[in-house]
């Protein structure tokens, strides 16, 4: 029906997350028809931050730097480490605003199914700062999954072994949820609501 190439760039947008087949053949013509200067500026863009963006060497967000500007902050608690699945949950936490110490981000849950163990985690990364001194409190922000909260509980196990105190973000988020889907006043609260482990 189509051309080979518009085929093919219908099903490279299906790569995105909740895109199927009529959305991305939407999406193409849309490009093609009505915005080719835009489809320019996305298909550079899109190069650029797939060649530039790495992971930050400190909490291994999402960054251009090669340590990212929320680890550079000195605004920024260093007492307090918040450990989440994902760079999109810092984003997410970010935008609650109700936050304010540092970051560690695993990247994924454990999932021995998968083949997710704690090396692919980092978590021998993550075991180096909770021997940081002026470390007092860790936030455990796993996605309140079965797999999360695996993953919470052996943090928990890790910090509590070097007597850190460890909380768990309260569970307005809702189970199964994903953080970076929650919006920001139910992420204020359970920051605000949160419990040790």
């Amino acid at each position: 029906m189509y051309s080979p190439l518009i085929a093919q760039l219908i099903e490279s947008l299906r790569i995105l997350p909740g895109v199927g087949p009529k959305s991305a053949q939407r999406m193409a013509l849309h490009l093609l028809e009505r915005n080719a200067a835009g489809a320019l500026k996305l298909a550079e863009t899109l190069t650029q931050a797939v060649n530039t963006v790495t992971r930050c060497n400190s909490c291994r967000t999402l960054t251009e730097e090669d340590v990212c500007a929320l680890c550079q902050s000195n605004r920024r608690d260093s007492s307090i480490l918040c450990i989440v699945e994902m760079p999109a949950d810092v984003f997410a936490l970010e935008q609650s605003g109700t936050y304010s110490g540092k970051y560690f981000v695993l990247m994924g849950r454990l999932s021995p199914l998968d083949g997710i163990g704690p090396s692919e985690l980092g978590l021998d990364q993550l075991d180096e700062k909770l021997n940081d001194a002026d470390l007092k409190e860790v936030i455990v922000a796993t996605n309140p999954t079965m797999e999360g909260e695996a993953t919470a509980h052996y943090i928990s196990e890790m910090a509590k072994s070097k007597q850190i105190k460890v909380t768990r973000i309260a569970h307005g988020v809702p189970l199964g949820g994903e953080l970076e889907y929650i919006d920001g006043g139910t992420l204020a609260h359970a920051l605000a609501s949160r419990r040790e482990l």
